[in-house]
């Protein structure tokens, strides 16, 4: 055995002992990047402005914070299963959860926390979404499913009568009248408050002096847009719409704050110029990402403010952009995907940004303006009038037929070839194809409507049959809105009808302070391991430091990229970790037991030197000894774990996760990265220096 140890130490050993050591320096290194991405491309950046060498970026992988860290929406439904057989109840609500994660995926949210649970023998579905501060959209994403209709001409579409026409063209004549009247009476001073009673058209707000709230951009542009040209207390002009008219008066004008940090709100106005590449779905540039890396950083150099719209039209990859110039208009945060709303709020108005990664390619960004979301308490007076559709109702040119939405296969974004304008091309079931050939086949040289939740938006005439089963939505999209619209249609129906039945805005409650704390906790317990292990077990004790500050590494790097958890096959959200702070609580308990496997390995080789066996021979002894220890605490743990992540959800699962990790990346750095510390160190410098290894006496 002795012989065996010590061939280890010979020229062959050590190669071998330094190969692996090369490997876990590169792999150490990676994952120091990993953690430190952006400290890395300030580097990078700092390199290229002194010495002019370009040092390549790297992909910034931010942590998944949980809701508690976070902040967010959560959403509780309960599931109407009253019409379903009760041996079908709990998997139709299984159902449920499933549509409604496909629905919040397709929604943008990193790691949503969705899961089903009984209260009073109801079913219910808990959605909590970290991050998403508009509520009402992903309600409105997760509870309605897009209304596909496809529409023939109706043989008993009819025109108004001449009396029909004479009672519109009398009632907008009154109703002019009662404007005139009002607004004669607002100039002699009476209140908009009072008037409401006698002349608004508003059931809703009229008993309440015409008061209608806060309003925004968002969720009344109409009357918003008439506000925010009004100084506080004053009143507008009556402004006539397709509706009616509407006369507002600003009570209050305030800043839009965000909930979860109390900040103003901002929007910007942006343009940007998209180079797509090979691994970019539907990107037909040919450009390898490098190629498209190396494009887009030759455009910046020659783009300025003024030809930055011309370089878009020239150069863009996003399909409509030689009509808008790449033109975004203006936006609020959330509207965008993170990378590119990170850059483009982080940067100076006037500023071309980029260029900046996302899932579509790389971007150039020209932040034209940036402006503060105002939200206006108002009053307001309608006054009526009347249209044809109040008499005939709203699309009566059309009728219904059978094909529907719930007849689709698939739908996916594709490329007008026209244009170049973005589309969605839909494929039909085979029930979808022989109605879709039915409808087609009646309709040669006439006109088939396509509505969407109740609007026509497209009404392309029919050339020919069409057999295929395939049919093209193309209502003037934006590539988002043809991409969120096709998400949408794929994601299908529910299964029962569910109610919302609680919404809350979680704050961050938790947060920054509850980080700090907990990064203080650990770097507490770091520093008390790093002693204790340093004072008792010296030289080895500090290879032992040194392979726990790889294990943390390690463990970092892991949480961020979240592939090692497709091992367990017991998370949900495709391997992803989210950090709560339950789960930042199981890491730094690993860290403890990371420590474990060390102390038994050493106290085995301490009880083998004072035997008087060198060296190398006790650490093969130790190792060896201390082995079935480790490998029986450790599964205990995993086992442990293993039945947490399969039995419980929320903070017990974030809980089990990260220590399951934790674990298992401590017996790797134990067993593979302490063994070869030790083994680099000559035996000829220990025999020297023997007081080095241990603090206990022979």
């Amino acid at each position: 055995m002795k012989n065996v140890a010590q061939k280890m130490f010979t020229s062959g050993g050590r190669a071998k002992v330094w190969r692996t050591f090369v490997v876990l320096l590169v792999i150490t290194l990676a994952a120091t990047v990993i953690n430190l991405g952006a400290e890395f491309n300030k580097g990078a950046d700092w390199v290229k402005t002194r010495t002019g060498i370009p040092v390549p970026h790297v992909i910034v992988i931010p942590f998944h914070l949980g809701l508690d860290l976070l902040g967010g929406t959560q959403l509780t439904y309960q599931a109407d299963v009253s019409a379903i057989p009760v041996a079908d109840r709990t998997s139709a609500v299984e159902g449920v959860r499933d549509v409604i994660e496909r629905r919040v995926n397709a929604f943008g949210v990193a790691e949503p926390n969705i899961q089903t649970n009984y209260s009073g023998g109801k079913p219910f579905v808990l959605v909590e979404l970290a991050g998403v501060k508009d509520a009402e959209k992903a309600i409105k994403m997760i509870g309605e499913t897009p209304l596909l209709e496809f529409k023939e001409k109706s043989p008993d579409a009819r025109k108004l009568t001449k009396e029909e026409e004479a009672q519109i063209k009398k009632y907008n004549t009154e109703a002019e009248k009662k404007v005139k009247v009002v607004m004669e009476k607002i100039k002699k001073g009476e209140n908009i408050a009072n008037l409401t009673a006698t002349y608004s058209d508003d059931a809703d707000s009229k008993a309440k002096g015409g008061d209608i709230g806060w309003v925004t951009s968002d969720n009344n542009p109409t009357v918003a847009g008439i506000a925010a040209k009004l100084a506080v207390g004053k009143t507008s002009d009556a402004v006539k719409f397709t509706k009616g008219y509407e006369i507002v008066k600003l009570d209050e004008k305030k800043a839009k704050t965000d909930p979860f940090n109390n900040q103003p709100e901002r929007e910007v106005k942006a343009s940007h110029l998209l180079i797509c590449f090979k691994d970019v779905e539907g990107c037909d540039s040919g450009l390898t990402k490098d190629e498209a890396r190396s494009k887009i950083e030759k455009i910046k150099k020659e783009a300025t403010i003024k030809n930055f719209s011309e370089l878009v039209k020239k150069n863009s990859t996003e399909p409509g952009a030689r009509n808008s110039g790449g033109s975004l208009g203006w936006f609020s945060a959330g509207k965008m995907v993170a990378e590119f709303e990170k850059a483009v709020f982080a940067g100076k108005k006037g500023e071309i940004i980029g260029p900046i990664e996302t899932q579509f390619g790389y971007h150039l960004i020209y932040k034209e303006d940036e402006r503060q979301i105002s939200e206006f308490k108002v009053r307001h007076l309608f006054i009526k009038t009347m249209s044809a559709t109040d008499i005939v109702g709203e699309q009566t040119d059309w009728k219904n037929t059978e094909l529907t939405g719930k007849n689709l296969k698939s739908a996916v974004v594709t490329t007008n070839q026209v244009d170049m304008t973005p589309q969605v091309s839909l494929e039909f079931d085979e029930q979808g194809a022989k109605l879709f050939a039915d409808v087609t086949g009646r309709n040669i040289n006439k006109q088939v409507a396509i509505f969407l939740d109740g609007y026509s938006i497209s009404s392309p005439t029919v050339n020919e049959k069409i057999p295929n089963g395939k049919a093209v939505i193309n209502g003037r999209f934006s590539a988002q809105e043809a991409k969120v619209l096709a998400q949408r249609l794929n994601a299908g129906a529910l299964p029962v009808p569910i109610n919302l039945v609680n919404q809350q805005l979680v704050g961050a409650t938790l947060g920054a302070k509850s980080v700090q704390d907990s990064v203080k906790a650990g770097l507490i317990g770091f520093v008390l391991v790093a002693v204790f292990m340093l004072l008792f077990y010296r030289l080895p004790g500090l290879l032992a430091v040194i392979a726990l500050m790889i294990y943390v590494s390690f463990s970092l790097a892991i949480f961020k990229l979240g592939w090692i958890s497709l091992i367990t096959l017991f998370m949900i959200n495709a391997g992803q970790v989210t950090i709560t702070l339950a789960g930042m609580a199981g890491f730094i308990m690993s860290i403890g037991v990371a420590v474990d496997a060390n102390i038994l390995i050493f106290a085995r080789m301490r009880e083998e030197m004072a035997n008087g066996r060198p060296f190398s021979l006790a650490i093969e002894e130790g190792f060896r000894r201390a082995w079935p220890s480790i490998r029986d605490s450790n599964s205990m743990t995993l086992l442990t774990c293993i039945i947490l992540m399969m039995t419980t959800a929320g903070v017990v699962k974030g809980f089990a996760v990260t220590l399951f990790i934790g674990v298992v990346v401590s017996m790797f750095t134990a067993i593979f990265v302490t063994r070869t510390l030790l083994k680099l160190i000559p035996e000829n410098i220990l025999s020297k220096w023997s007081f080095l290894i241990s603090s206990s006496k022979k």
